[in-house]
């Protein structure tokens, strides 16, 4: 363990404090400009620790290097984390609150009295005893997810410019847009990193190190139908509306998020629109195992078909496409990763293991694009709501476990 004066609290009740929420809808790069309010911050600050190169260009992407303090030949290292906030809360006027010396107790949110912190409810509160909560106030999202990490990463940069007994070879630093939508990636220049190994910092509960993700695809659903005029309907219309109603509703219940866990996969239905005439149903596919996203896609398709024996002049199209997929398979080929990363857990203090997450990071699509990256804690709970929240303790640990890893990498390397 290192003594440090950590930086990490107050960075990150600066940083929630700026709107950077996504749009799923926006065709832009980044989806939102307020992005690159924090984007701008970020490299003003990394300037100010000596970080000479960092730069926010023009997509959104925050890059910056620290250059090794070793003669040892070092493989390249970067640590990732995005900048924007979900869309599914609201993330504009964030009021963060410290909940000091934690006992167990309700944490009321001030804001909105009926936004209740439960230990039933967030069972991780229980193992926080004597820690320091932040929250939000009650009508936003706190943006632990993923501020928390970018504040850790930041808070180790100050920290290694800081002590330079702590050996490192050279350390990239990457902080990304749009990851809520599934686009944190699209316009990376790994050219630039240059980086052998990645580890984005954007995982829940304090020692936990993710390998492995889900698998992802996305599906659309066509319903076409057949129009007529209500008042002279009987025997002619078929509505595309009430085909993908009648589909959405004979999906299986233990083939649905409400119905799965642990390795289960799922199909989700997350929109619908359109009329008589036609209507789409908008999917996103999930599993571990790669090969039963297309028997899920066909479980979508037999049950079109057999909805459609009761509408005989309607049709549909399903179309399938790819998002990412598990980033296990990569990180398989390069053990090391995982293995110095949670060598790094452990000298923290913390029990170190390693979990599979219900969802996908930035590191799925970086490890099939060349950069193997699995995910480390960042501490953050309840994501994507207003009761998320986070410990003052469990942030510095992912500092510390940040600072291990840099020293783990350079005392493996050859002289």
């Amino acid at each position: 363990m290192y003594n440090l004066t950590h930086t990490v609290t107050e960075r990150f009740l600066r940083y929630v404090a700026i709107d950077t929420q996504s749009d799923p809808e926006s065709a832009t790069q980044p989806s939102t400009e307020k992005q690159k309010n924090l984007g701008r911050l970020l490299v003003q600050e990394l300037l100010a620790i000596g970080i000479t190169d960092a730069h926010l260009d023009e997509h959104g992407y925050v890059y910056a290097t620290i250059p090794a303090n070793t003669d040892k030949q070092v493989p390249v290292i970067c640590f990732c984390s995005h900048m924007d906030t979900s869309p599914d809360c609201s993330g504009e006027g964030v009021k963060p609150i410290i909940h000091q010396n934690y006992q167990g107790q309700n944490l009321v949110l001030p804001d909105d009295p009926t936004q209740v912190l439960k230990p039933q409810n967030h069972p991780e509160l229980k193992n926080q005893i004597g820690n320091d909560i932040i929250t939000a106030s009650g009508t936003t999202l706190l943006g632990a997810d993923n501020k928390a990490g970018v504040a850790e990463i930041m808070d180790a940069c100050y920290q290694l410019m800081q002590h330079p007994e702590i050996k490192h070879g050279t350390i990239k630093i990457l902080f990304t847009p749009d990851e809520e939508i599934g686009r944190g990636v699209d316009k990376v220049d790994l050219q630039k990193l240059g980086a052998f190994a990645a580890y984005t910092i954007d995982g829940e509960t304090a020692g936990n190190m993710e390998n492995e993700t889900f698998s992802a695809d996305g599906a659309k659903l066509i319903i076409n139908g057949v129009s007529a005029h209500p008042g002279f309907a009987k025997g002619q219309m078929q509505s595309a509306i009430k085909i993908a109603a009648q589909v959405v509703a004979a999906l299986p219940f233990d083939l649905s998020p409400e119905g799965t866990e642990g390795m289960e996969g799922f199909v989700h239905p997350v929109g619908i629109s359109g009329h008589v005439e036609q209507a789409t149903v908008e999917f996103i596919i999930r599993d571990f195992d790669s090969v039963k996203l297309q028997q899920h896609a066909q479980t979508i398709k037999a049950i079109t078909e057999k909805v459609l024996q009761s509408y005989p002049d309607a049709a549909y199209q399903l179309i399938v496409k790819e998002q990412y997929r598990n980033m296990k398979q990569v990180l398989d080929e390069h053990p090391r990763i995982v293995e110095y990363g949670m060598e790094a857990i452990s000298r923290s203090g913390l029990d170190a293991k390693l979990c599979s997450i219900r969802g996908g990071t930035d590191g799925s699509r970086l490890s099939f694009m060349g950069l193997p990256t699995p995910n480390i804690f960042a501490g953050e709970h309840a994501f994507h709501g207003r009761q998320e929240w986070v410990s003052v303790q469990d942030i510095q640990k992912a500092v510390h476990t940040i600072l291990n890893l840099c020293a783990i990498w350079e005392e493996h390397a050859v002289s």
